[in-house]
């Protein structure tokens, strides 16, 4: 994997342009020209950004001797951040000993702040109307993710677990992909992925495509390879880049989408929401000093 200082990596680039396709010349501009945004793409986004084919960006990568598009992006990201002993990198920019803490924390808020409201902007009526359609007809809703993203699937399943016994979680990958594989047309999956670009991941989705169940996604990115599988795409609005996996503002952007989603599943099943909320409260009183 090549590790490119900021000097080198920008060089790099202009030292393999005079020999690179057509295509990949469109690549290597919009890297010139947008490299602090590039970093926060998909491979799939980047690709529709410069009008070519995720295959051609995989052959640049290989060409500028990176082993795939993440270690392209880790280099670009780091070539686009200062790095020093007294700097170190947070999800929201740089931090240095001496910050202020009062200012650490409205600069964290802030940026939370912005993650909702980004999402609040990009919430789709429709797609959440279809997403609850499909949540209302499902005989069985399975929510799945990864890694920290199946964290955000345990809420989902936990929240709606208080309204329905339909709802399921399931955490190993090899079990998602068993389950998937068995699915039935009445089958539903909320699938949390904030890239919607991971391996494992369409291979579980695929299966249960191919048996007829539906997909409800929720991503930052809507030209994932998991958004073309799903039914229903959800966009959440935070940025993370390639050191920011797991970023708080990307799960507080899941969460909001998850409330949307079970908010508007008790108003439509209002009578049985209150009645079931009702039961499982009652049923965990006595759990209470």
């Amino acid at each position: 994997m090549n590790t490119y200082s900021k000097f080198d990596f920008f060089e790099e680039l202009k030292s393999h342009y005079p020999k690179l396709t057509k295509s990949s010349r469109k690549i290597c501009d919009y890297l010139f020209e947008n490299a602090a945004k590039a970093q926060y793409l998909s491979i799939s986004s980047l690709a529709k950004e410069c009008q070519v084919a995720e295959a051609t960006i995989f052959r640049f990568c290989k060409a500028l001797g990176f082993d795939g598009y993440n270690d392209l992006k880790i280099a670009l990201a780091k070539a686009c951040t200062s790095y020093g002993s007294t700097q170190y990198y947070t999800t929201y920019g740089e931090a240095t000993p001496d910050e202020n803490f009062d200012h650490l924390c409205d600069r964290l808020c802030a940026a939370n702040i912005d993650a909702l409201n980004q999402t609040r902007f990009l919430i789709d009526p429709d797609s959440v109307n279809l997403a609850v359609n499909i949540l209302c007809e499902a005989k069985r809703v399975y929510c799945f993710g990864q890694g920290g993203s199946m964290i955000m699937a345990m809420e989902a399943w936990a929240r709606f677990l208080t309204v329905s016994d339909k709802f399921y979680a399931i955490q190993d990958n090899h079990l998602q992909t068993m389950v998937s594989s068995l699915m039935k047309p009445q089958d539903a999956i909320i699938f949390v992925s904030y890239s919607g670009s991971t391996r494992d991941m369409v291979d579980i989705l695929k299966p249960a495509k191919a048996c007829g169940a539906h997909i409800i996604l929720i991503t930052r990115e809507k030209e994932s390879p998991a958004a073309k599988l799903a039914d229903a795409v959800l966009l959440c609005g935070a940025n993370e880049g390639p050191f920011q996996s797991g970023s708080i503002s990307a799960k507080i952007s899941s969460l909001f989408l998850i409330d949307v989603l079970v908010s508007e599943y008790c108003r439509r099943n209002l009578t049985q929401s209150i009645e079931n909320r009702e039961a499982t409260t009652k049923a965990l009183s006595s759990r209470h000093l």
